[in-house]
Protein backbone atom coordinates (compact mmCIF):
# COMPACT_ATOMS: atom_id res chain seq x y z
CA UNK A 1 0.00 0.00 0.00
CA UNK A 2 3.03 2.08 0.98
CA UNK A 3 4.37 1.24 -2.42
CA UNK A 4 0.96 2.52 -4.31
CA UNK A 5 0.66 5.48 -2.63
CA UNK A 6 4.41 6.80 -3.20
CA UNK A 7 3.79 5.91 -7.02
CA UNK A 8 0.20 8.40 -6.93
CA UNK A 9 2.87 11.20 -5.87
CA UNK A 10 5.15 10.40 -8.13
CA UNK A 11 2.73 10.57 -11.09
CA UNK A 12 1.05 13.22 -9.32
CA UNK A 13 4.28 15.56 -8.92
CA UNK A 14 5.15 14.62 -12.98
CA UNK A 15 1.87 16.40 -13.69
CA UNK A 16 2.48 19.27 -12.03
CA UNK A 17 5.92 19.68 -13.44
CA UNK A 18 4.79 19.29 -17.08
CA UNK A 19 1.58 21.98 -16.65
CA UNK A 20 4.34 24.61 -14.88
CA UNK A 21 6.60 24.16 -18.37
CA UNK A 22 3.72 24.77 -20.77
CA UNK A 23 3.05 27.71 -19.17
CA UNK A 24 4.89 31.60 -19.08
CA UNK A 25 6.43 32.38 -21.80
CA UNK A 26 7.74 29.12 -22.98
CA UNK A 27 4.77 28.66 -25.31
CA UNK A 28 5.33 27.83 -28.86
CA UNK A 29 5.98 30.51 -31.61
CA UNK A 30 5.52 30.81 -35.74
CA UNK A 31 6.07 27.51 -37.44
CA UNK A 32 10.05 27.86 -38.84
CA UNK A 33 8.98 25.02 -41.61
CA UNK A 34 8.61 27.06 -45.10
CA UNK A 35 5.46 26.15 -46.79
CA UNK A 36 5.95 28.69 -49.57
CA UNK A 37 5.23 27.49 -53.03
CA UNK A 38 8.03 27.53 -55.23
CA UNK A 39 7.52 29.91 -58.31
CA UNK A 40 6.76 27.87 -61.29
CA UNK A 41 9.29 28.02 -64.40
CA UNK A 42 8.31 28.22 -68.01
CA UNK A 43 9.24 24.98 -68.31
CA UNK A 44 7.17 24.00 -65.40
CA UNK A 45 4.47 26.05 -67.25
CA UNK A 46 4.92 23.70 -70.55
CA UNK A 47 4.54 20.58 -68.22
CA UNK A 48 1.39 21.57 -67.15
CA UNK A 49 0.06 22.76 -70.62
CA UNK A 50 1.26 19.76 -72.17
CA UNK A 51 0.51 16.93 -69.80
CA UNK A 52 -0.98 17.71 -66.89
CA UNK A 53 -4.12 20.03 -68.53
CA UNK A 54 -3.83 17.67 -71.74
CA UNK A 55 -3.38 14.18 -70.08
CA UNK A 56 -4.02 14.46 -66.62
CA UNK A 57 -0.21 12.89 -66.34
CA UNK A 58 2.13 14.69 -64.15
CA UNK A 59 5.89 15.20 -64.71
CA UNK A 60 8.45 14.97 -62.36
CA UNK A 61 12.04 16.01 -62.93
CA UNK A 62 13.13 17.36 -59.91
CA UNK A 63 14.99 15.33 -57.49
CA UNK A 64 12.46 13.15 -55.13
CA UNK A 65 14.59 10.68 -53.12
CA UNK A 66 10.54 8.90 -52.44
CA UNK A 67 10.61 8.34 -56.48
CA UNK A 68 13.40 6.09 -56.82
CA UNK A 69 15.95 3.64 -55.48
CA UNK A 70 18.01 5.08 -53.44
CA UNK A 71 20.34 1.79 -53.77
CA UNK A 72 20.83 2.98 -57.03
CA UNK A 73 23.73 6.03 -58.22
CA UNK A 74 20.84 8.01 -59.82
CA UNK A 75 20.71 11.53 -60.11
CA UNK A 76 17.94 14.01 -61.69
CA UNK A 77 18.19 15.16 -65.50
CA UNK A 78 19.99 18.36 -66.40
CA UNK A 79 17.08 20.79 -66.84
CA UNK A 80 17.96 21.78 -70.36
CA UNK A 81 17.65 17.87 -71.32
CA UNK A 82 14.19 17.44 -69.83
CA UNK A 83 11.41 19.28 -72.73
CA UNK A 84 13.62 17.54 -75.79
CA UNK A 85 12.96 14.28 -73.79
CA UNK A 86 9.14 15.18 -73.32
CA UNK A 87 8.43 16.59 -77.25
CA UNK A 88 9.72 12.68 -77.96
CA UNK A 89 7.08 11.38 -75.55
CA UNK A 90 4.24 13.71 -76.57
CA UNK A 91 4.83 13.24 -80.38
CA UNK A 92 5.45 10.35 -80.44
CA UNK A 93 3.74 8.31 -78.12
CA UNK A 94 0.82 10.42 -76.84
CA UNK A 95 -0.37 11.99 -79.76
CA UNK A 96 -0.19 8.48 -81.95
CA UNK A 97 -2.43 7.20 -79.65
CA UNK A 98 -4.53 10.06 -79.44
CA UNK A 99 -4.86 10.16 -83.29
CA UNK A 100 -5.69 6.48 -83.12
CA UNK A 101 -7.64 5.97 -79.89
CA UNK A 102 -9.57 8.94 -79.65
CA UNK A 103 -8.03 12.42 -77.93
CA UNK A 104 -9.48 10.71 -74.68
CA UNK A 105 -7.93 7.27 -74.85
CA UNK A 106 -4.67 7.85 -72.65
CA UNK A 107 -6.42 10.37 -70.53
CA UNK A 108 -8.68 7.16 -69.28
CA UNK A 109 -5.72 4.84 -69.42
CA UNK A 110 -2.44 6.26 -68.93
CA UNK A 111 -0.12 6.48 -65.94
CA UNK A 112 -0.85 9.69 -63.43
CA UNK A 113 3.37 10.70 -63.33
CA UNK A 114 6.24 10.32 -65.04
CA UNK A 115 9.52 10.64 -63.54
CA UNK A 116 12.68 11.62 -65.58
CA UNK A 117 15.82 10.42 -64.42
CA UNK A 118 19.23 11.42 -66.02
CA UNK A 119 21.38 8.61 -65.62
CA UNK A 120 22.17 5.27 -66.31
CA UNK A 121 20.36 2.58 -63.90
CA UNK A 122 22.91 -0.24 -63.62
CA UNK A 123 21.90 -4.27 -63.29
CA UNK A 124 24.41 -6.25 -60.79
CA UNK A 125 24.66 -8.78 -63.49
CA UNK A 126 25.73 -5.96 -66.87
CA UNK A 127 21.87 -4.82 -67.70
CA UNK A 128 20.28 -1.86 -67.21
CA UNK A 129 17.30 -1.19 -66.66
CA UNK A 130 15.68 1.71 -69.25
CA UNK A 131 12.18 2.12 -67.06
CA UNK A 132 9.48 0.72 -65.22
CA UNK A 133 6.21 0.67 -64.75
CA UNK A 134 4.79 0.76 -61.30
CA UNK A 135 1.21 -0.34 -60.39
CA UNK A 136 0.32 1.57 -63.78
CA UNK A 137 0.49 4.69 -62.06
CA UNK A 138 3.85 5.93 -62.18
CA UNK A 139 6.35 5.61 -65.35
CA UNK A 140 10.31 6.11 -64.48
CA UNK A 141 12.39 7.17 -67.52
CA UNK A 142 15.90 6.92 -67.40
CA UNK A 143 18.95 8.27 -69.37
CA UNK A 144 17.30 11.35 -69.95
CA UNK A 145 20.63 13.33 -70.19
CA UNK A 146 21.61 11.23 -73.29
CA UNK A 147 18.49 12.26 -75.54
CA UNK A 148 19.76 12.77 -78.90
CA UNK A 149 17.04 14.05 -81.46
CA UNK A 150 19.31 14.29 -84.64
CA UNK A 151 19.91 9.85 -83.91
CA UNK A 152 17.10 7.88 -85.32
CA UNK A 153 18.44 4.95 -83.23
CA UNK A 154 18.91 6.65 -79.86
CA UNK A 155 15.40 8.53 -79.83
CA UNK A 156 13.76 4.76 -80.73
CA UNK A 157 15.94 3.25 -78.08
CA UNK A 158 14.37 6.53 -75.37
CA UNK A 159 10.60 6.07 -76.72
CA UNK A 160 11.11 1.92 -76.82
CA UNK A 161 10.39 2.17 -72.80
CA UNK A 162 7.43 3.97 -72.91
CA UNK A 163 6.23 2.24 -75.57
CA UNK A 164 6.84 -0.81 -73.82
CA UNK A 165 5.18 0.02 -70.18
CA UNK A 166 2.54 1.21 -71.54
CA UNK A 167 1.39 -1.90 -73.20
CA UNK A 168 2.00 -3.46 -69.45
CA UNK A 169 -0.49 -0.77 -68.16
CA UNK A 170 -2.90 -1.73 -71.41
CA UNK A 171 -2.61 -5.41 -69.89
CA UNK A 172 -3.72 -4.71 -66.61
CA UNK A 173 -6.87 -2.92 -67.81
CA UNK A 174 -7.76 -5.83 -70.40
CA UNK A 175 -5.57 -8.90 -70.12
CA UNK A 176 -4.32 -10.24 -74.11
CA UNK A 177 -4.16 -14.13 -74.95
CA UNK A 178 -2.01 -15.52 -72.66
CA UNK A 179 -3.07 -19.01 -72.99
CA UNK A 180 -2.73 -18.86 -76.70
CA UNK A 181 0.91 -17.22 -76.59
CA UNK A 182 2.14 -19.49 -73.99
CA UNK A 183 1.82 -21.99 -77.36
CA UNK A 184 4.37 -20.55 -79.17
CA UNK A 185 7.60 -20.59 -77.87
CA UNK A 186 7.16 -22.26 -74.63
CA UNK A 187 10.44 -23.40 -74.55
CA UNK A 188 12.13 -20.64 -75.31
CA UNK A 189 11.80 -18.73 -72.00
CA UNK A 190 14.57 -18.22 -69.54
CA UNK A 191 15.54 -15.60 -66.35
CA UNK A 192 19.58 -15.72 -67.99
CA UNK A 193 18.13 -14.24 -71.19
CA UNK A 194 20.95 -11.62 -71.15
CA UNK A 195 23.25 -14.09 -71.96
CA UNK A 196 21.77 -14.45 -75.44
CA UNK A 197 23.01 -12.77 -78.59
CA UNK A 198 19.68 -10.74 -79.96
CA UNK A 199 20.09 -12.81 -83.35
CA UNK A 200 20.04 -16.28 -81.58
CA UNK A 201 16.75 -14.86 -79.65
CA UNK A 202 15.47 -13.81 -82.95
CA UNK A 203 15.85 -17.22 -84.57
CA UNK A 204 14.05 -18.59 -81.52
CA UNK A 205 11.09 -16.41 -82.07
CA UNK A 206 11.47 -13.73 -80.21
CA UNK A 207 12.00 -10.05 -81.38
CA UNK A 208 14.45 -9.39 -78.16
CA UNK A 209 16.12 -11.29 -75.93
CA UNK A 210 14.38 -9.42 -73.25
CA UNK A 211 11.32 -11.05 -74.61
CA UNK A 212 12.65 -13.94 -73.46
CA UNK A 213 11.72 -13.68 -69.79
CA UNK A 214 8.33 -14.08 -69.43
CA UNK A 215 5.56 -14.32 -71.58
CA UNK A 216 3.60 -10.77 -70.15
CA UNK A 217 7.67 -8.95 -71.55
CA UNK A 218 7.64 -11.26 -74.47
CA UNK A 219 4.14 -9.63 -75.73
CA UNK A 220 5.21 -5.89 -74.43
CA UNK A 221 8.67 -6.08 -76.25
CA UNK A 222 6.75 -7.44 -79.46
CA UNK A 223 4.19 -4.72 -79.75
CA UNK A 224 6.93 -2.04 -78.80
CA UNK A 225 9.49 -3.27 -80.90
CA UNK A 226 6.51 -3.30 -84.17
CA UNK A 227 5.95 0.24 -83.01
CA UNK A 228 9.40 1.52 -82.94
CA UNK A 229 10.28 -0.05 -86.14
CA UNK A 230 9.43 1.85 -89.46
CA UNK A 231 7.15 -0.92 -91.62
CA UNK A 232 10.04 -1.42 -93.75
CA UNK A 233 12.45 -2.19 -91.23
CA UNK A 234 10.40 -4.51 -89.52
CA UNK A 235 9.68 -6.31 -92.96
CA UNK A 236 13.71 -6.86 -92.95
CA UNK A 237 13.57 -7.90 -89.71
CA UNK A 238 11.11 -10.88 -90.80
CA UNK A 239 12.82 -11.73 -94.12
CA UNK A 240 16.32 -11.96 -91.94
CA UNK A 241 14.56 -14.71 -89.88
CA UNK A 242 16.04 -18.15 -91.34
CA UNK A 243 14.24 -20.24 -88.89
CA UNK A 244 10.97 -21.28 -90.30
CA UNK A 245 9.59 -22.04 -86.75
CA UNK A 246 10.62 -18.96 -85.56
CA UNK A 247 9.18 -16.79 -88.10
CA UNK A 248 5.81 -18.69 -88.25
CA UNK A 249 5.99 -17.75 -84.44
CA UNK A 250 6.81 -13.78 -84.78
CA UNK A 251 4.11 -13.82 -87.17
CA UNK A 252 1.70 -15.61 -84.97
CA UNK A 253 2.44 -13.50 -82.03
CA UNK A 254 1.93 -10.11 -84.43
CA UNK A 255 -1.27 -11.49 -85.26
CA UNK A 256 -2.29 -11.69 -81.42
CA UNK A 257 -1.23 -8.03 -80.76
CA UNK A 258 -3.44 -7.02 -83.92
CA UNK A 259 -6.34 -8.59 -82.53
CA UNK A 260 -5.61 -7.88 -78.84
CA UNK A 261 -5.66 -4.01 -79.85
CA UNK A 262 -8.89 -4.15 -81.62
CA UNK A 263 -10.87 -6.68 -79.50
CA UNK A 264 -10.15 -4.63 -76.17
CA UNK A 265 -9.62 -1.08 -77.57
CA UNK A 266 -11.38 -1.06 -81.00
CA UNK A 267 -7.88 0.37 -82.44
CA UNK A 268 -6.52 -0.40 -85.76
CA UNK A 269 -2.91 -1.66 -84.27
CA UNK A 270 -1.16 -0.96 -88.22
CA UNK A 271 -2.62 2.29 -88.17
CA UNK A 272 -0.69 3.10 -85.04
CA UNK A 273 2.64 1.56 -85.63
CA UNK A 274 2.02 4.15 -89.05
CA UNK A 275 1.19 7.22 -87.11
CA UNK A 276 4.30 6.31 -84.67
CA UNK A 277 6.55 6.04 -87.42
CA UNK A 278 5.18 9.66 -88.83
CA UNK A 279 5.75 11.26 -85.73
CA UNK A 280 8.86 9.69 -85.52
CA UNK A 281 10.17 11.23 -88.49
CA UNK A 282 8.61 14.95 -87.37
CA UNK A 283 10.88 14.97 -83.85
CA UNK A 284 14.37 14.02 -85.99
CA UNK A 285 16.30 17.17 -86.08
Amino acid sequence: MKLLKYNKIAVLALVSITLFSCGGDDLPGESQLDFTQPEKTSLDNWIDATYLNSYNINVQYKWNQNTVDNSRYLFPPEVDKVKPALEIVETIWLKSYAAIGGPDFVKKIAPREIVLVGGVNLNSVGTKTLGLAEGGQRVTLFETDYIDKSDRENVAQFIHTIQHEYIHILNQNKPFDEKTWKTLTPGGYTADWYNFEIEESNELGFITSYARSNINEDFAETAAMILIYTKAEYAAFLDGIENPFALQALKSKEAIVVKYFKEAFNMDFYALRDEAEKNTTSVIN
